[in-house]
């Protein structure tokens, strides 16, 4: 059963809508997707409702959620959650809230910097989507002539300690991993293999991490030897995902045989 375990919607920064992420899944030959928006479960309703349109496509509820740890900014995957669980939606609520005003800094600090961005309608584009995000200020930089491309963007303004970042409230990654299985759901490291400390690997496992993320479109294949070592003597899931925004077209390349994982084959 494969399934991308890593995608993200308009809900958050993806370029797709719900429906149009299932819709390209199912035509990609995917048996399912988990839909992982940042701080938000908003697509999960109409992508629920558009897998039922094809028959035995599977849309397994999920989420990402960011924390800090050590300076570094460390992504918590949660899966199977109960997307309506009272404490979720007020921590999500006011996690995007502070993504907002984030986001309003951020184009702040970049007109400081001379670049001046047409604030308001970026602003008033976001709106449609209640989400704004440091890779669609990015999309930004790279649509009026910034810089050439998101990873330029990130290096040269947005990233960790450059002029134009600017940190946002986050839960810690003790609460998040408990939060996530509060809602019933299976927590999983994302993508460690772009983690700077992989020491953190071992403080999230100390913390009730539940699984990792192996196979990921920015592993190399010394991180997956890595990650993969590191989950079999510690008996963790793993699992992979492409973390599909929409700008490539790697939906599917990385995935999960989910039927083989017996924590998912009884929630399936």
């Amino acid at each position: 059963m494969r399934i991308d375990m890593h995608t993200h919607t308009t809900a958050s920064d993806g370029l797709l809508t719900p429906t149009e992420l299932v819709k390209k899944a199912f035509e990609k030959r995917l048996d399912g997707i988990a839909i992982t928006d940042h701080d938000s479960v908003d697509a999960l309703d109409e992508a629920l409702n558009k897998a039922k349109d094809y028959q035995n496509f599977l849309v397994i509820p999920g989420v990402e959620m960011g924390c800090n740890y050590d300076d570094e900014e460390v992504h918590i995957l949660g899966y199977f959650i109960d997307y309506k669980n009272k404490n979720l939606n007020e921590e999500l609520t006011a996690l995007k809230s502070s993504r907002w005003d984030r986001g309003i800094s951020i184009l702040n600090k970049l007109m400081e910097l001379g670049i001046n961005l047409p604030k308001d309608e970026i602003l008033e584009r976001a709106r449609e989507t209640g989400f704004i995000g440091r890779a669609t200020l990015a999309r930004e930089l790279v649509n009026y002539g910034f810089v050439k491309d998101i990873n330029e963007a990130f290096d040269k303004y947005l990233d960790v300690e450059k002029p134009a970042y600017v940190d946002r409230y986050k839960l810690s990654v003790e609460d998040t991993i408990n939060l996530i299985h509060e809602c019933g759901g299976v927590s999983i490291l994302a993508h460690p293999g772009i983690l700077k400390n992989k020491d953190i690997m071992t403080y999230c496992l100390e913390r009730g991490i539940m699984g990792v993320e192996c196979y990921h479109s920015k592993h190399s294949r010394s991180d997956e030897k890595l990650i993969r070592s590191f989950a079999e003597r510690n008996g963790l899931i793993i699992t992979g995902g492409s973390d599909f925004h929409g700008e490539k077209d790697i939906l599917g390349d990385y995935s999960t045989d989910t039927f083989a994982i017996p924590e998912f084959r009884g929630r399936l």
